[in-house]
């Protein structure tokens, strides 16, 4: 299938979800996985209507935006993978959106190197909401603090919440958990407005317990 019709079949489902959940149909966001895939496949992906790529990898996502540079002020560019503080500088310089923060220090490090001219780089705290030893991201307990903290930082702009739960019987539980600690947090004062949460798999389940972003590639790309 096309790019542009696996997209459209995309945002088809997500409508059918929001309204299936009784939310209006375009109240979730669509962040296009384009990890593995080449600039001419976001591309192709811009030209049928999608706006915002989600890359895994610092090198690979820095590749894509200098390829495509002629349609920069066109497209959000959101880091969904893993940062480590040592790379900090040029995400805060060439992306827009940073999901994976679970450190107080990479917080700082992208705040000071954030560009002044440039709007706030747009901050996820990253949720470990299955408590798998091996996933990245703050246990639900640690959110608070640090979201706190973070908020209060120069030049960031904190969001909201990321998680990836574990597939399985469990993972309607996990996405409901998100949507009460994103409520929690929002509660406590925290203007925060996104809830990314949902992949190709699993969007339903995500959209039903609240999420406002769905993260999605394999559907639109086809198999990595």
């Amino acid at each position: 299938m096309a790019i542009s019709d696996s997209l459209q079949v995309t945002k088809t489902r997500i409508a059918a979800a929001c309204v299936a959940a009784g939310r209006a149909p375009d109240a979730v966001r669509l962040l296009v996985v384009s990890k593995t895939f080449p600039a001419a496949a976001v591309r192709e992906a811009f030209e049928a209507g999608a706006r915002a790529f989600g890359e895994n990898y610092v090198q690979e996502g820095l590749a894509k935006i200098e390829a495509l540079g002629d349609l920069r002020s066109q497209l959000d560019w959101h880091l969904i993978g893993p940062l480590q503080s040592n790379k900090t500088r040029p995400v805060a310089e060439q992306f827009d959106w940073v999901h994976s923060v679970d450190r107080l220090k990479v917080a700082q490090r992208l705040s000071e190197r954030r560009p002044p001219q440039l709007p706030p780089l747009n901050i996820c705290l990253q949720i470990n909401i299955s408590g798998e030893a091996s996933k990245s991201g703050l246990l639900p307990a640690e959110a608070a603090a640090l979201a706190h903290q973070v908020a209060a930082l120069p030049r960031l702009a904190l969001r909201g919440l990321m998680a990836v739960p574990e597939p399985g019987p469990g993972a309607l539980a996990q996405h409901q958990a998100m949507a009460a600690l994103f409520a929690a947090l929002q509660a406590e004062g925290l203007a925060l407005d996104t809830l990314s949460l949902g992949m190709s798999a699993d969007l339903e389940d995500a959209i039903h317990a609240g999420s406002t972003m769905v993260r999605v590639g394999s559907a639109i790309f086809g198999a990595r």
